[in-house]
């Protein structure tokens, strides 16, 4: 469910639905207690925020225009209108550009506090920072924010410019954009946000987790200790009959809504929207999920990197709940506790209840280099829709399952001339897991070099539907003592092979090309399973269909 309201016409602060305790850290020296916004001497007035102390670029712009006008009578009368129409042109280009600059903002984060304040209660602004500038902010509102709430239109452009929060500071979110407000960024690096973790009491696991929608868990450990394993796979997922009851006691058509300790970076509220272009989001670290950016509302990234991020449970670099844009950016080397290294679209309830995916595109980007200690490495999709188009999602890890992708839970996940290589997990899957009702297209992708320690060294599709179009599965490895379906290794599920080729894939136990338990593997004239070892597909429990040897 999108959480994109148009509706701008109320302000919804982020307040958390209960007080929760603050603690900080290890390694910052003690607290120095929580200092309002208020305290920098802002209010809502022109004089009050300090509007002399920013230069106004378009200021006299009125008697400009009036000068202009002017000019065109006289030239008018003078009957000169080629000259005129290119001199008015060349003034008009000038002023736009004069214009476009907007509100240049000193080296000062109280400065840059100022200016919000401002746009927030003069029906926003555009702000020039400044070149080459960090702004460092020390103090937070009482709701976890460096920065006010973001009410408005408020556009903030950078230079080689920084907006950090300063290492030993308590712990805070830099941008929190509210329901109406709308934050475009260009040009800015966004660095060392952190919200408050969560303790865990009781412990949750990924493994706890991952059971809401896959026994492989537990299939594996069965298959390491020399125990039957194929019967728990049958099986419905133990923690699914919990998960559905809690899911119907909740409200239906309630919006998503973010937790106090979501989005460490850049947070965007239910009814809120946020453009980042040319930006990086990086070394920020959520108590909750989002490490980069938690997205409730709607946000597009353009030539924009989010790296080096971290979430204690989902979305390492970025979380949505929301509607999400990513064109020619990079979501890499982020990390997250529990699912989706990369990117979440969507997560399980933990203290919380779930938070269904929302729509996802993402075209001409690279998802690399992300680690999660459970499942979906570069991308995990959960009751969402994700699209994917001309893109990379490579190098990246998950523990339990899922290196490249996870999907699970009425999912639908679309690709098209996507790469998926290089991807690892030590249980199942290593370039994509579906599981419990995911459902997955891929056309014109490869899915080659993936790597799992059990279980589909390139799938794994359980009780889930993937249709492969003109594809390949190749040179993927399921390496472990019990490696079985290099390929695909499908159970109780559906997999629909067009055109595509699965070739050259390993696995320690045969079949290396496809291994099909109980569920059902369509095969047209046009692909081809061949060369895999130990065998293409002999030794499978049900037959495949045109696959021989």
């Amino acid at each position: 469910m999108s959480n994109y309201l148009t509706n701008n016409d109320s302000e919804r602060p982020a307040a958390p639905k209960r007080r929760r305790k603050l603690w900080l850290a290890s390694g910052v020296a003690g607290l120095t207690g929580v200092v309002s916004l208020a305290a920098v001497g802002v209010a809502t007035g022109a004089g009050a925020v300090g509007v002399d102390g920013l230069k106004w670029s378009t200021a006299q712009q009125v008697s400009k225009d009036g000068d202009r006008g002017a000019d065109r009578e006289e030239k008018g009368r003078e009957g000169d209108q080629g000259r005129e129409g290119k001199e008015d042109r060349d003034r008009y280009d000038k002023d736009r550009d004069h214009k476009d600059r907007g509100k240049e903002v000193p080296c000062d984060s109280d400065k840059l506090i100022q200016a919000i304040v401002y746009a927030n209660a003069n029906h926003g602004g555009v702000f020039e920072l400044a070149k080459g500038c960090t702004y460092t902010l020390t103090r937070h509102d009482d709701l976890g924010n460096g920065l006010p709430v973001i009410t408005q239109s408020v556009t903030l452009k950078g230079h080689d410019t920084k907006i950090v929060r300063e290492a030993t500071a308590e712990q805070f979110r830099i941008f929190n954009v509210g329901n109406g407000g709308h934050l475009t960024l260009k040009g800015l690096t966004i660095k060392n946000g952190q919200t408050v973790e969560r303790q865990l009491v009781p412990m949750v696991t990924p493994e706890s987790v991952w059971s809401r929608y896959s026994n492989s868990v537990e299939a594996t450990a069965a298959a390491k200790a020399g125990k039957p394993y194929l019967p728990l796979l049958q099986a419905a997922p133990k923690g699914a009959a919990a998960a559905k009851a809690a899911a119907a006691k909740a409200d239906v058509g309630v919006l998503e809504e973010p937790e106090p300790n979501d989005g460490a970076g850049i947070l965007v509220q239910p009814g809120g929207s946020a453009d980042i272009e040319k930006s990086h989001i990086v070394e920020n670290q959520a108590g909750g999920s989002g490490g980069g950016i938690a997205n409730f509302g709607k946000t597009s990234l353009r030539h924009t990197t989010v790296a080096d991020n971290t979430a204690f449970f989902f979305g390492g670099g970025i979380l949505n709940a929301g509607v999400l844009k990513i064109d020619e950016s990079n979501v890499k080397d982020n990390n997250s506790g529990i699912g989706g290294g990369g990117i979440a679209n969507g997560a399980p309830g933990i203290f919380r209840d779930d938070v269904e995916g929302g729509t996802v595109w993402i075209e001409k980007s690279e998802i690399s280099g992300n680690d999660t200690i459970g499942f979906g490495g570069g991308l995990l999709d959960i009751e969402g829709h994700t699209t994917v188009k001309y893109s990379k999602i490579t190098d990246n890890n998950a523990v339990i399952a899922g290196g490249g992708i996870a999907a699970a839970d009425d999912s639908q996940l679309h690709l098209h001339k996507v790469t998926i290589a290089k991807n690892t997990t030590v249980g199942v899957g290593g370039g994509m897991a579906l599981a419990f009702g995911a459902i997955a297209t891929a056309e014109k992708t490869e899915v080659k070099e993936n790597v799992a320690g059990f279980f589909g060294g390139g799938v794994f599709n359980l009780f889930s539907e993937v249709t492969f179009r003109d594809s390949e599965i190749v040179g993927n490895r399921a390496v472990g003592p019990i490696g079985i379906g290099g390929g695909i290794f499908n159970a109780f599920g559906e997999v629909n092979l067009q055109d595509t080729k699965v070739a050259h894939n390993f696995s320690t136990i045969r079949p290396g090309g496809v291994f099909n338990f109980g569920g059902e593997v369509n095969v047209d004239d046009k692909s081809a399973i061949k060369g895999n070892k130990p065998t293409n597909c002999l030794g499978s429990p049900s037959p495949v269909e045109n696959c021989f040897g």
